[in-house]
């Protein structure tokens, strides 16, 4: 029989919003803008802008649940395509696109829903991808001590795409290897072309 290990994720829940200053502040924005918020469409606006940028900044709490590894299983697992949403930090712009997250195991294993909900963690606040990936790569490394990680996201962003150079349909992508899967030219290899990124 099978026993499972959930450690608590730090989560962010608790953190202080205050709705009411952040709709204040909306309203000045738009106001500072040239936008009136006086007519009916428009009224209640800054409430719901301070609303939607609340929920994209907090993260579902959840348990990282891991199971032992009896059958000593060694091969790679992939999830791919886990859907990515989240703010760029310098316009306050969305970006969004999918993960691929995998691991070699080592003397445990992960509940795989738990690669979906470590990505939505790391995403679920003002973020460079750079950074996303590497959190997700370093998080599964430190938590699940893994033979090897790898982390590869594909986005695309508006502050790309509907401003400045206006590059619709550019896709960024960014890769994080640790361990076997960075050392090990074969390993590397086939999770590149698991993913469908290139090596």
């Amino acid at each position: 029989m099978h026993s499972s290990t959930a450690l608590r994720v730090i989560d962010d829940s608790d953190r202080d919003v205050d709705l009411i200053a952040a709709e204040r502040a909306a309203r000045e924005f738009l106001h500072a803008l040239g936008i009136s918020t006086d007519s009916e469409s428009l009224r209640r606006t800054p409430a719901r802008m301070a609303q939607a940028y609340a929920e994209l900044f907090t993260a579902s709490p959840f348990d990282l649940t891991t199971f032992p590894n009896d059958e000593g299983y060694d091969e790679l697992v992939l999830a791919r395509e886990i859907p990515v949403r989240s703010v760029c930090e310098h316009h306050l712009l969305p970006f969004a696109g999918v993960a691929h997250v995998g691991y070699l195991p080592g003397d445990r294993i992960i509940g795989l829903s738990k690669l979906a909900r470590i990505v939505e963690h790391f995403a679920r606040r003002p973020q460079v991808q750079e950074r996303l990936t590497k959190q997700v790569a370093d998080w599964l490394a430190d938590r699940l001590h893994p033979k090897g990680v790898g982390v590869v996201i594909e986005a695309e962003h508006t502050c790309m795409t509907l401003r400045g150079v206006q590059a619709i349909g550019s896709n960024t992508v960014t890769s994080t290897l640790l361990g076997t899967l960075r050392t090990d030219a074969r390993s590397r290899q086939e999770f590149f072309a698991l993913t469908g990124a290139h090596a």
